[in-house]
Formats: C-alpha cells, structure tokens, sequence
C-alpha cells in the first residue's frame, strides 16, 4: 500500500497499463516532455518513448480522428483532453464516429478507446476549465461514461477502462487531484469491483445519498456532519454515469426509503432526473419522500470568484437531507 494523490495513481494506473499490453499509447496536448497540466502523465514519456506517449497538436477533433485510425489497426488509444470545456472541437468524433463504430460494423470493429477529461470547478478556474459535460455523453448510445471519486478508484478504473473493448469517457474530478488516500499497487485487477458497478462508500439506514465524482468526499463530509445530529445516511459512489449501476442503488433505497442524488453539473435534464425517474419506477412503494437533486444552477459556470455560490456544498446538501427526511 502506498499513500497517493489522484494524480498519481492515474499515473501509475496508465504506467502499469502501458506494461502490460504494449498497443496502448497515450495523446495529448502537451502529454509528453510536460507530463500533461496537470502532471498525470508525468515522466511516461521519458520511460515508453515518443512513440508510445505522443505530443499532439492543439486539435481535439484531430485526436480523436487519428485515435480511431489506431483502434481500427489494433492500437489501444488514450486520448487526453486538457480541460473539459475543451472537448467539445470533438464532439463529433466522439458522439458521431467513437460511439457508433462498434455497432455499425456489426461488432466486427471494436473501439478501446479511453478519452480522459479533466472536468469540474473548484479550482478558482475560468468557464471552460470548469465545466461537467457527463450528461452529453450518458445521453449518447455505445459510449460508456464512468468517473472515480478516490485516487484508489483511479488507479483500478483507468486500467479496466484501457481494457474495455468499448470506448470510455474516463472523467477526472480535477479538484480532486490532490486528495490523497493508500492505494494497493497490484496488477491483479480481477478480485477489483467491475467498472460499470457502484459502491456503498458508508452505510446509513435513514437515506440514500447517490453521487459520483468531486461529490463524492462533499457527501462523505454530510454524512459526518448528519450523523452529529442522529441521522444515519448511506452514501453510493456511482462511479459510472452510463451504464448506470442501478440495482445497487434500489437496494439501497429500498432499505432506507429516501433518495438524495448530488452533482455538480447543472440539475435540469442532468444525470440526476434520469436516476429519479428510474428510482421512481422501481422503488415506488418503497419511497417515503421524492426523489431530490443536488447540483449546478441552470447557468453558463460563474467567474470563479463566485464559484463557491454556484457549487453543491456541504449546507446544500444537508438542506435537501433534511427536506427529504421532513416528509
């Protein structure tokens, strides 16, 4: 076990990929002699070559379109973004082509592609090094979209996403990047969760706290406060937006009758309003309360002088706690 930041266990997560299996490569925008803005990639160049961990120019659409040639002669592509809001010059490629090739060639053409992106505010950052575009690509059929919460999750997750025969919209909570925690470096993925599958971070009995992502630690933080005050939450770390581990979450709500859901993305036609719609529908006669949503307000992100008013805190999610546990 070692002690790491979640920067550095995308590293060693990447690293410990790019040993394994030498048709993985990394792309980017100043990935390589720089090891990337935020120095997840730093140094793996100067071990794998240039060959292998390539400086591209600023030209996402362009990435994405030669990552595609790659994956259709075998490579193992991963794609870095530099910041969220920068991914949309992409968007076709990754919404148009990325997602539907598997499918349009009858399976016959897989797409291991992994797009990591940096999104997310907190970090006193202009609009678009700022933003949450999840719910773009949940919304788009053949991507699969996930996110880790913790740097543990990280290293697991970067690699199982390198491994999937589908592409992955990897996001990385970039405020997160410092938080540290003990990580198990092991090459032995097999005994680790699946990718696609949720987790119960705390167990609680009063409501569910669902969330993902920078969120993540926020809802942890609530649960310690709530339970200060007698209330016992649950909090679930979704870790993949699409699919959506939603018997996890069931379980869990049909055991504590109250579901709060928490992102920081904006809560209007947000991945919030489809997980409360399909609570809904499930857990009907096992619900107490509605289905709340934390997030974003329904505005372009803010100058980060007043991010802190447009971000989920800790006080607005206790609100919505107590809401749900006052019906």
């Amino acid at each position: 076990m070692a002690v790491l930041t979640m920067s550095k266990a995308l590293n060693l997560g990447l690293r410990r990929a790019m040993e394994r299996d030498d048709r993985v490569l990394l792309m980017g925008q100043d990935i390589g002699r720089l090891g990337g803005v935020f120095r997840v990639t730093d140094s793996l160049q100067k071990d794998f070559g240039d060959s292998r961990v390539i400086d591209t120019p600023l030209a996402e659409s362009s990435i994405l379109g030669a990552a595609i040639g790659l994956a259709m002669r075998g490579f193992r592509p991963v794609c870095e973004i530099q910041f969220d809001g920068f991914v949309f010059p992409a968007f076709d490629q990754i919404t148009a082509q990325l997602a539907k090739h598997r499918a349009r060639s009858s399976g016959a053409t897989p797409m291991p592609i992994v797009v990591r992106i940096p999104y997310g505010g907190g970090i006193g950052a202009v609009e678009h090094h700022s933003e949450s575009p999840e719910a773009y690509f949940a919304h788009t059929p053949g991507l699969r979209v996930v996110t880790p919460g913790d740097p543990a999750s990280a290293f697991v997750m970067i690699q199982q996403a390198i491994a999937s025969a589908d592409p992955v919209i990897f996001l990385e909570p970039k405020r997160r990047y410092w938080d540290k925690a003990e990580v198990a470096d092991s090459s032995e993925l097999a005994s680790s969760p699946e990718l696609f599958s949720a987790q119960v971070v705390r167990v609680g009995t009063d409501l569910t706290l669902a969330t993902y992502g920078p969120m993540v630690r926020t809802c942890l933080q609530a649960a310690d406060a709530a339970a200060a005050e007698g209330k016992s939450l649950e909090v679930i770390d979704l870790r993949s937006v699409s699919p959506l581990d939603i018997e996890t979450l069931a379980t869990s709500v049909e055991r504590t009758g109250r579901l709060v859901v928490v992102h920081e993305a904006q809560v209007s036609f947000g991945v919030g309003a489809e997980i409360a719609a399909r609570i809904t529908q499930q857990c009907f006669y096992h619900l107490l309360a509605p289905v709340l949503r934390v997030g974003g307000y329904d505005v372009p992100y803010p100058p980060s002088r007043i991010e802190s008013h447009y971000l989920p805190d800790l006080d607005r999610v206790l609100d919505s706690v107590d809401s749900s546990l006052a019906y």
